[in-house]
């Protein structure tokens, strides 16, 4: 195991889940989320983005100015496809077609990844291409419904926030790469390198990306009429399929995806269980500001609702 990539995911994963204790911390004292000065503010700012803005008190103008339309979440998907789609084809290029990774990548891989003589198998680079290239379908699906299916209302994310968002992607595609050595051997069959742990996260890497799309189509029905015509840009309460029982499913279907790939690398890589636990965390997050949210604005929002985890959080 790439054992400093494993600690930086889990130093992130810490880093979010102490974000989530100081935010529910904040939120019990008198004042609520706005309180506390500056740094309380800068906090909040930094956490929040769309819709839960407005949950963190009035911002300062010069907190104001570092902010960018939420809508350009889309960009981090096209990064995603661009860099991943890449990775993924030199990946395929060295497993099945003997050509040798680029000197550059060989280089990061041997200070970052796995060793160049560590002992390997067929399945290790079967599991590792098949993550990929869910990865890459993830990230185009999620550019197409940014694209084709979100209505996005005038929110904003801050810039640190995006940039964060920008690197997210190329390092987690990375990472994926760095979970095998480099010394690619093919010539196996490929009937050979499927196992059942191959099929069980693939399916439910489908069942999950089927429920979040769903979902996605749900939050951008509510501000279209019949015909697919945007007439609104405000919140309202959504029904129907997992948000039955969470305010956010489509974060929870978003954990599952993960989750799905830890099962197609062979449920025992511990570096991507980091990166699983981080994906918990920060989801958990925001789930919980935007749980938050619909409580403040709807009255008559269902009280059994879960924020993230049906029956559980």
């Amino acid at each position: 195991m790439p054992a400093g990539l494993g600690a930086a995911w889990a130093l992130l994963a810490a880093a979010f889940l102490a974000a989530l204790l100081l935010h529910r911390a904040q939120a019990r004292r008198p004042g609520g989320d706005g309180g506390g000065g500056t740094a309380s503010g800068l906090f909040q700012d930094l956490i929040r983005y769309g819709k839960t803005k407005s949950g963190g008190g009035q911002r300062p103008a010069w907190l104001r100015r570092c902010q960018v339309p939420k809508r350009w979440f889309t960009h981090f998907y096209i990064i995603s496809v661009l860099w991943n789609g890449f990775l993924l084809i030199e990946l395929f290029q060295a497993k099945f077609l003997g050509a040798a990774l680029p000197p550059w990548m060989q280089h990061l891989h041997s200070v970052f990844g796995r060793d160049l003589q560590s002992q390997n198998t067929g399945n290790e680079h079967f599991s590792a291409l098949l993550v990929l290239l869910l990865l890459w379908l993830h990230s185009f699906r999620r550019l197409a419904e940014c694209l084709c299916t979100s209505v996005f209302s005038n929110g904003v994310i801050h810039v640190v926030q995006y940039c964060f968002g920008l690197g997210y992607y190329i390092v987690l595609g990375t990472t994926v790469l760095w979970q095998v050595p480099i010394n690619v051997r093919h010539g196996k069959y490929l009937s050979m390198q499927i196992c059942w742990y191959h099929v069980v996260g693939i399916v439910v890497y489908i069942w999950a990306s089927l429920h979040q799309h769903r979902c996605l189509v749900i939050l951008a029905n509510l501000r279209k009429s019949k015909s697919g015509k945007v007439v609104s840009l405000t919140h309202s309460i959504p029904f129907g399929d997992w948000f039955e029982r969470v305010s956010c499913p489509h974060y929870f279907a978003e954990l599952l995806i993960y989750v799905s790939m830890a099962i197609t690398l062979g449920l025992d890589n511990v570096t991507w269980w980091f990166v699983v636990t981080y994906v918990l965390f920060n989801q958990a997050l925001v789930a919980v500001l935007c749980h938050e949210f619909y409580q403040k604005k709807f009255t008559s929002y269902p009280k059994h609702r879960k924020a993230f985890i049906p029956f559980v959080f």
